[in-house]
C-alpha cells in the first residue's frame, strides 16, 4: 500500500442515485447496499473522472492509504463486471450498455462511409448521453462534435446522412434534463479534448433554444475559441436555418 489521491464518498451525502458511476471509465464505483462505493481501491486511479457528476456533492479527492492502481485488474474487472463485490446487493453500472465508453470506429469501420450506402448508421462512438458521456472520453478527443436535442434525430429524416456523418454525438433535452449539470459537462468537455467544430442542432420550438445558449455558455466558461454552428429542424422535418458560425 501507499499514500495516494483516491475517490471517497460521503455516504451522509451519497443517495444512491448512480449518476458518478458512467463517469468512471475504469469502472471501480458501485451501487452497494443503496450508497456508491468503490469496488476496490486498485480499481480507482484517483483522477477523479468521476467528479462533478454528483448532484449531492458525494464525491470528492482524497489522500489516504491504499493500495496502488492496477489496470491489469481494471481490464479483468471489465470483462468480469460481477467480481469483487460478494454477500451485497449490488447495482451493476459499467455493465450497462449505455455506460460502456466505445469508440466504434476502431470495431467495425471496416469500410470508407462512401461504401457504406446511405441507409447505413453513421454513429460512431457510445453513448451518446451527454449526461453518460465522460468529458475525458477518448472518442472526443480532435473531435468534431454535434450536440443534438433528444427530439432532432426523430424529426430529421436524413439525421445520419446530413448531421451525424464524420462526427460525434451527444444528446440531451434541454427543456427536461439539467442544463446547470449540462453546462459543466460541456465546459469540461470543451477544456479537455481539442475539438475541431461543433454543431448544435435543435428543434424550432422556443424551449429547445436553450441548447445553443448552453454551447455559448461553456464557450464562454472554457476560454476556447471555436467555431459554432447552429442547425433549427422544423416539427415537420425540415431544416428552418443552417446558422452561420460563431464564436
Amino acid at each position: 500500500m501507499t499514500i495516494r489521491k483516491i475517490v471517497h464518498i460521503d455516504e451522509q451525502r451519497c443517495n444512491g442515485c448512480g449518476e458518478c458511476i458512467p463517469n468512471c471509465p475504469e469502472g471501480a464505483l458501485r451501487i452497494v447496499d443503496g450508497k456508491a462505493r468503490i469496488v476496490n481501491d486498485r480499481y480507482c486511479d484517483g483522477l477523479g473522472a468521476c467528479l462533478g457528476g454528483c448532484p449531492q456533492d458525494a464525491v470528492r479527492i482524497i489522500e489516504r492509504e491504499a493500495d496502488t492502481f492496477d489496470e491489469a485488474a481494471v481490464a479483468a474487472l471489465r470483462s468480469h463486471p460481477r467480481d469483487g463485490v460478494a454477500g451485497r446487493h449490488v447495482a451493476q453500472g459499467p455493465a450497462c450498455p449505455g455506460a460502456a465508453v466505445m469508440n466504434a470506429a476502431t470495431k467495425r469501420d471496416v469500410l470508407a462511409d462512401a461504401e457504406r450506402g446511405p441507409q447505413s448508421s453513421a454513429l460512431r462512438q457510445w453513448p451518446v448521453q451527454l449526461r453518460l458521456v465522460p468529458a475525458n472520453a477518448p472518442f472526443l478527443r480532435g473531435a468534431d462534435l454535434l450536440v443534438a436535442a433528444d427530439c432532432v434525430p426523430f424529426a430529421l429524416p436524413d439525421f445520419h446522412g446530413r448531421l451525424l456523418r464524420g462526427r460525434k454525438l451527444l444528446v440531451g433535452c434541454p427543456k427536461l434534463d439539467d442544463m446547470t449539470q449540462y453546462a459543466q459537462k460541456l465546459t469540461a468537455i470543451l477544456k479537455q479534448n481539442n475539438l475541431r467544430s461543433l454543431t448544435i442542432a435543435y428543434m424550432e420550438v422556443p424551449c429547445c433554444y436553450g441548447l445553443a445558449a448552453l454551447a455559448q455558455r461553456a464557450m464562454a466558461d472554457s476560454g476556447k475559441e471555436l467555431a459554432v454552428e447552429e442547425v433549427v429542424v422544423g416539427v415537420g422535418g425540415d431544416v428552418k436555418e443552417a446558422a452561420g458560425e460563431r464564436r
